[in-house]
């Protein structure tokens, strides 16, 4: 018989009522100090060991708790700090005598310099302070912040390494920290995690060409030292993360491959490594396999099926555990263990295992704490719901009804198949009008009246604007009156006219703010909105909202997806009557503002039983439904948003033009059914959209607006390679900062992207919405930005009158 292992691959940090997140933002406010602020998360972090025995994990990680980011945490670990915080110094060493498990560390000195700036320095034993992590991680008057980016194709964001110029040296050694506080405190054999050199250099930015090898070696002998002082403090297990390796993967990264793992078993042969991956499947699976580790882990969720498939095709190592990832880290929903056991002894005997190890399919991180609270979901809903702890006692159930026998836990399982059952035949899942509309779909896609030429020609006639037309992205600040209104407003302290005479007045407002700065098409601002997903999962049929089921985003910045269980359509108007309202009161055009149906599918936990278009084409259509709403209310300007349409790619590319042509399709359903006179308009956060400009081409949106001032207008460098032929307004200034803009900066920004976009399809906006942003902050830039936009608009004027192209008089 097989012989089972529970595994946890890591736990959220949060809290299950972000407690996490509210002493890190306590400590940032300066309420609590360092020393207050490590021991209150320290009591969190052993309190969620203890809940991970007391659920019958059995290797439990250890070091997968951050403070921030546990990309940041590696990089820290190796003294990895950007130049531009450290005055260019980079000599911290790791003294071998220090009491490196201990993890406590002064605050860092900080040492002024000749330009008037604070750089940090490290303590005498190598390591840089919480003042320095959280600089790197959130900036500083003086230093930006890293970069931020998505972990693989999650929602969650990590803070990207920047190794120019640094040298590596071990500054403190923070698995073993945690192993031997988890051993001492609470008699826990802990797993330690740490993230994997590969996976570590593969993800950062700023290696110099050619140095990729060097630093590698250079990180070797350090995660050497880590592994050793692990193997000597009596650790049996380590969890090496390398999800680098479900990307492409070149003959060059199995040679680095080999040599890390060749030297971390010849240094310590007797610590037993699980080499963990997650998010897709491997991609060189016979070289992985071969690599001299004592366990691999494989994800059988998001695999597509084609980790099972290698398994078949070339088994798997005799000498080697398997971790079989087989409950999903990444959503919310129960399983019905009957079939995950049936899939468990199939993968078991594939693979001729006679150990494995029973895991989530990737850290828990990405799902909430548990279900226990959630005492205003339908119980249905609710028992239909796994999250980490529940998730944590499904693989209990399956590794005891592997090692016990199926009968030993037949109530458990029964309970599951029960569970998923009722909420599968329940009537949100099986609305017939749903079904009728869907199949009303032609499988052609959806097109517009008319083609954009024809279309842009009716605009123009019927709604003229300016050369170079200024708008904004849809959102406007949230201010602590706003805030307090919708909850006043939720609470029952105020009735539906009291709030709905604030949300008027709050519109009139910005809508003359707007008229007097010169703003060209107007927005109502989005004060009635708590999120731009979550609004409308609240209004639409099939979704549903939770109190607690919290994710991190990034940093302490927390989200609450909404939940969609059931069928999606559309009840009655969700945006009509402020859109509508807010055009009452200007002759200036005023956009009518949605998310659209792939943001929407992206950015919420997503019913597991139909496939992703078939969801996405249900969002679409109770879109279509309010789209048509709004045109007909005269909004002759709908914005559908699709921010996360390019981070939703597949993490193969192979699986790329299947994703493009859903997403395309469901965009299109939501859009076409408008006159040739209404203009629909997008708007993406910034990405690489070289890889996909043909699909945003193909949304055949009137006007698309992309996040671009981060990176200078350098993005329009996908517009020399490719011909766009529609609006397009590229964010000609940062709304993520408090900085206010100068005028030639966003004036050399436009003059860039004009260089190979004709003036006549060129937009001048924000890179993003200004809810997060204070009116004293947002006034000032939107009009520097208008000013910026006459200025540009009397250039070409000047040079339409000596005779020059360009100036082209009014326009769509």
């Amino acid at each position: 018989m097989t012989q089972a292992k529970s595994s946890n691959l890591g736990y959220p940090r949060i809290g299950e009522k972000r407690e996490w997140k509210k002493l890190l933002e306590a400590h940032w406010s300066g309420k609590i100090d360092a020393a207050e602020l490590e021991s209150e998360t320290k009591k969190l972090r052993l309190d969620y060991l203890k809940k991970q025995r007391e659920l019958k994990a059995e290797l439990i990680p250890v070091g997968d708790f951050s403070l921030y980011d546990h990309i940041l945490d590696t990089a820290f670990t190796f003294g990895l700090v950007p130049q531009r915080f450290t005055g260019g110094a980079n000599t911290a060493s790791h003294d071998e005598n220090c009491n490196c498990a201990t993890g406590a560390h002064d605050e860092e000195p900080v040492t002024s310099t000749d330009a008037g700036k604070a750089y940090f320095a490290p303590d005498e034993k190598g390591a840089y302070g919480l003042d320095a992590y959280f600089a790197v991680a959130r900036g500083t008057k003086a230093f930006a912040a890293s970069p931020m980016t998505k972990w693989f194709d999650t929602n969650y964001h990590y803070i990207v390494p920047e190794l120019q110029g640094l040298t590596p040296k071990l500054t403190v050694n923070r698995p073993l920290a945690f192993y031997l506080e988890a051993k001492q405190e609470l008699g826990i054999e802990g797993k330690p995690v740490i993230v994997g050199p590969l996976t570590l250099l593969k993800l950062a930015r700023g290696i110099e060409e050619g140095r990729f090898d060097s630093l590698l070696d250079e990180l070797i002998p350090l995660y050497v030292q880590v592994l050793t002082e692990l193997s000597e403090a009596g650790a049996q297990w380590v969890q090496i993360d390398e999800p680098i390796l479900v990307l492409e993967s070149s003959d060059e990264d199995v040679a680095r491959l080999n040599k890390i793992y060749q030297a971390f078993n010849e240094a310590t042969p007797n610590l037993n490594i699980l080499l963990q991956t997650y998010f897709e499947s491997v991609s060189r699976y016979e070289d992985v396999v071969k690599l001299p580790v004592q366990a691999i882990g494989l994800d059988f969720v998001y695999d597509r099926g084609r980790n099972l498939e290698a398994v078949e095709k070339f088994g798997f190592p005799q000498d080697k555990i398997l971790g079989v990832g087989i409950i999903d880290g990444r959503n919310i929903w129960r399983s019905d263990l009957s079939v995950k056991l049936e899939l468990l002894k199939k993968i078991q005997q594939a693979a001729n295992a006679k150990s494995l190890f029973v895991q989530p399919s990737s850290s828990l991180l990405h799902v909430p704490v548990t279900t226990r609270s959630e005492e205003k979901l339908e119980a249905k809903i609710k028992n239909g719901l796994s999250f980490a702890d529940e998730k944590l006692t499904e693989i209990a159930v399956l590794v005891k009804a592997l090692n016990e026998g199926e009968a030993a836990a037949s109530a458990e399982i029964n309970e599951s198949v029960h569970a998923v059952a009722a909420l599968n035949a329940s009537p949100e899942r099986n609305d017939e009008s749903v079904r009728d509309a869907l199949s009303q779909l032609d499988s052609r896609r959806p097109e517009r009246l008319s083609p954009y030429a024809v279309r842009r020609d009716v605009q123009a006639k019927h709604r003229p604007l300016p050369l170079l037309p200024t708008t904004t992205i849809g959102s406007l600040p949230q201010t602590t009156e706003v805030r307090q209104a919708r909850s006043k407003w939720k609470k029952g302290e105020w009735n539906e006219e009291q709030y709905v005479d604030f949300l008027h007045a709050e519109t009139e407002r910005w809508i003359r703010i707007q008229e007097e700065i010169g703003i060209d098409v107007l927005v109502h601002g989005e004060f009635e909105r708590n999120d731009m997903v979550e609004y409308f999962g609240e209004q639409l049929a099939g979704f549903t909202t939770s109190s607690f089921a919290w994710v991190q985003s990034y940093g302490s910045r927390c989200v609450k997806p909404p939940i969609l269980y059931g069928d999606v359509k559309l009840l009655s108007p969700m945006t009509v009557t402020e859109s509508a309202y807010a055009q009452s009161l200007t002759d200036k055009p005023v956009k009518g503002m949605l998310t659209g149906p792939i943001t929407i599918y992206n950015w919420s936990f997503v019913r597991d039983d139909l496939s992703r278009a078939v969801v996405q084409n249900q969002i679409a259509l109770a879109l279509r439904s309010e789209v048509s709403a709004l045109e007909e209310a005269g909004i002759g300007m709908i914005q559908v948003d699709e921010p996360a349409l390019r981070e939703g790619l597949p993490l193969k590319r192979e699986d790329w033009q299947a994703y493009l042509d859903d997403a395309v399709y469901a965009f299109r359903a939501s859009t076409t059914s408008v006159q040739d006179e209404t203009q629909i308009h997008t708007h993406m956060c910034y990405a690489e959209f070289g890889d996909i400009i043909q699909a945003i081409s193909d949304l055949d949106a009137d006007v698309i607006s992309i996040e671009a001032a981060r990176s200078h207008g350098n993005l329009v460098s996908a517009f020399e390679e490719d011909t766009y032929d529609k609006g397009i307004g590229l964010g000609v200034f940062d709304i993520h900062s408090p900085r206010l803009p100068d005028q030639s900066e966003i004036e050399a920004i436009a003059e860039r992207a004009l260089e190979v976009l004709d003036p006549a399809q060129f937009w001048i906006n924000p890179d993003c919405g200004l809810k997060t942003r204070r009116e004293e902050e947002v006034i000032p830039s939107l009009k520097t930005m208008v000013a910026a936009a006459i200025a540009l608009r009397e250039e070409f004027a000047k040079v339409g009158a000596a005779g020059g192209a360009g100036a082209t008089g009014d326009r769509i």
